[in-house]
């Protein structure tokens, strides 16, 4: 069951977080979106109307979410759920093959994937323990974290910080189990967001993710396809799962894609 339940979606003013936000309303929820830039959040609250508040700020420090936690209990009284989208490339800091990273590249990239998830999910977790609240936590990966693909996304840190999510999320699912706190993973593959710009526009690139990601004539994946997972996992009616992580691939995982 999602509807009245209250969610907080941590970069969830654009692409897949705000797909995700505006399915979990149109299901009877109320959502509280954190973005970084005022003009999206804005825009996203009118988007989804009165069932959405907005909060800006950076997802890397730590003030964002705790504002953000005080701000949802004080004006709907609980939180049910978190959803951590929020993320990014670090190729533009120096991020790509090991032997021509640049320590900026590997500090910034797990600054964007990982520490912003620690601090959200320390937050909702504190929240959870101090009102006595069974919650979700879902965590965004990436099958690169599992299933690297060395000819076209090649960038290290990036894969380590999806792969590290997987073992922190599996980590505190087990620790907080007791408490019936859930932590899950989603790990997507290709999907059309701007970080995933530059292999929309590359033709070698499209032409191995029709075969690398099969599924529905072979393309890359859009923001609606992870909807029904992420109902999925925040649903009060999934009381039985956690640790788990769900790759929503398109067929990534199980194909060799094939280069021209």
């Amino acid at each position: 069951m999602i509807k009245s339940n209250h969610y907080l979606i941590v970069g969830g003013s654009t692409g897949m977080g705000f797909s995700a936000a505006e399915a979990l309303v149109n299901a009877g929820a109320k959502v509280m979106i954190i973005g970084r830039n005022q003009d999206t959040v804005e825009a996203a609250q009118r988007a989804l109307g009165e069932s959405c508040m907005g909060h800006v700020g950076d997802a890397c420090q730590a003030e964002t979410i705790e504002a953000a936690i005080e701000i949802m209990h004080h004006h709907w009284g609980r939180i049910d759920g978190l959803y951590h989208v929020a993320g990014g490339s670090g190729r533009r800091f120096g991020d790509g093959p090991l032997h021509e990273m640049t320590h900026e590249g590997w500090n910034k990239t797990f600054e964007l994937n990982l520490t912003s998830i620690m601090l959200s999910n320390r937050a909702i977790i504190r929240y959870f323990l101090k009102h006595g609240i069974a919650g979700k936590i879902l965590n965004m990966g990436s099958v690169l974290g599992f299933s690297p693909s060395p000819a076209y996304f090649t960038t290290h840190a990036y894969a380590a910080t999806k792969s590290a999510i997987i073992g922190f999320s599996k980590s505190i699912a087990a620790h907080y189990a007791k408490d019936g706190i859930q932590v899950n993973v989603i790990a997507p593959a290709l999907v059309e967001t701007p970080m995933a710009q530059r292999a929309k526009e590359d033709d070698q690139i499209q032409a191995f993710i029709k075969t690398k990601q099969p599924l529905d004539g072979g393309r890359m994946g859009i923001d609606k396809d992870l909807n029904d997972a992420v109902k999925m996992f925040l649903s009060t009616d999934n009381n039985f799962m956690t640790g788990q992580v769900l790759a929503v691939d398109g067929g990534w995982c199980l194909s060799e894609g094939q280069y021209a």
